[in-house]
């Protein structure tokens, strides 16, 4: 299989960036040589790339951003992201082009189909996302990172988890320490974009827990920028160890130190706490398309691994007796931690390398009959 070439195109979020990492990695170390097209969003969620990786920036819009002008702009742009893809591609044919979803897959997905170059996409979320909506009847194929996925008719499914990256990985069912009468710590974390909620809602409650567990706390909270300062301001003022960023470069290994992780239900967010294995509460984005984050928390929540809490439902004083349920209860915490390795797929990458692999093999079968 060496030499061959594998063309990814994903979105501007961590959810759909970090899995293209993941098999990035993986086909990288298989010999064949692979290219990132994305957006300027998605660009700024490459620094963890590996450095072979060709990364280009392709022409796309979306209609959920901009006024009249722009919305009437979407449909030129992304033709002429697809005609630019569609030549690039007559003079570097892919030998599998595999979608992450988001906008900016469309011009790649959109010229293979034309092309007739094999193709597949990866949805990790239990509901399509609406480009994955556009191409999953135009596809080899499926791969889904939550299960089950509702799929339109005629589409083709297979359950493989959502491929986490290398460093995730090297953090795969840590050893988890339980809360006790020692530094303990709290991972929050907004998703790839921040959560206002989080920041107005979980400071209020940590610093309304009993005295006994507050003294005992660090907090690393993800804040959007326009909301850092006043989360910071509010830790300190309240005495609270707090680190607060927009973005934290070493999740897993701040993940895998925490007794406690209150998160957003990303796709990426639930793969990471399911490979490393950690309780967590979890506040779905009530906004999401078709209440996606939702039946991502499920499977955690049935399995007792996750408390989750409706976005309509969350304030601090509730929040606060979740907080302390969890770090009052050692053995508790602990049965949480490993049901949420229980419902982990740390194999997710290998089994999308399967699939990419055949679906390159079978295109040069029939080359060759």
């Amino acid at each position: 299989m060496g030499g061959k070439y594998l063309l990814m195109a994903a979105g501007g979020t961590g959810g759909h960036m970090f899995p293209a990492q993941a098999l990035a990695e993986a086909m990288l170390k298989r010999g064949w040589r692979v290219r990132l097209s994305t957006d300027e969003r998605g660009s700024r969620y490459t620094g963890g790339f590996p450095h072979s990786v060709e990364i280009t920036e392709a022409t796309s819009a979306t209609f959920s951003r901009g006024g009249i002008a722009a919305k009437a702009m979407v449909g030129p742009k992304i033709a002429a992201g697809v005609l630019g893809m569609a030549l690039q591609m007559q003079r570097d044919r892919p030998d599998v082009v595999v979608g992450f979803g988001g906008y900016p897959s469309i011009p790649a997905l959109g010229a293979a189909t034309l092309l007739g170059v094999p193709r597949m996409i990866h949805e990790q979320n239990g509901v399509l996302g609406r480009v994955n909506q556009i191409f999953a009847k135009r596809v080899a194929g499926v791969a889904c990172g939550v299960w089950p996925t509702e799929l339109p008719e005629g589409a083709e499914g297979a359950h493989i988890g959502n491929p986490v990256r290398a460093a995730v990985l090297e953090r795969a069912a840590a050893a988890y320490i339980p809360p006790g009468d020692y530094p303990m710590s709290i991972l929050v974390m907004g998703g790839s974009q921040g959560a206002r909620i989080l920041s107005d809602i979980v400071p209020q409650a940590i610093a309304g827990l009993p005295e006994e567990i507050r003294n005992h706390l660090r907090v690393s909270h993800q804040a959007r920028d326009e909301d850092g300062e006043r989360v910071s301001k509010y830790y300190a003022e309240h005495g609270i160890d707090a680190d607060v960023q927009p973005f934290f470069n070493d999740v897993p290994a701040r993940m895998s130190e925490a007794q406690l992780v209150i998160s957003r239900a990303g796709a990426s967010s639930i793969a990471d706490l399911t490979v490393i294995g950690r309780p967590s509460i979890l506040v779905p984005f009530a906004a999401a398309a078709g209440d996606h984050q939702t039946a991502n928390a499920r499977g955690l929540v049935e399995a007792g691994a996750a408390i989750m809490v409706p976005e309509s439902k969350l304030d601090s004083a509730s929040l606060a007796a979740q907080i302390t349920t969890v770090l009052t209860n050692p053995q508790a915490a602990t049965q949480m931690a490993h049901a949420a390795l229980a419902v982990g797929a740390p194999d997710a990458t290998e089994r999308l390398v399967a699939l990419v692999e055949g679906l390159a093999e079978r295109q040069a079968e029939k080359e060759t009959a």
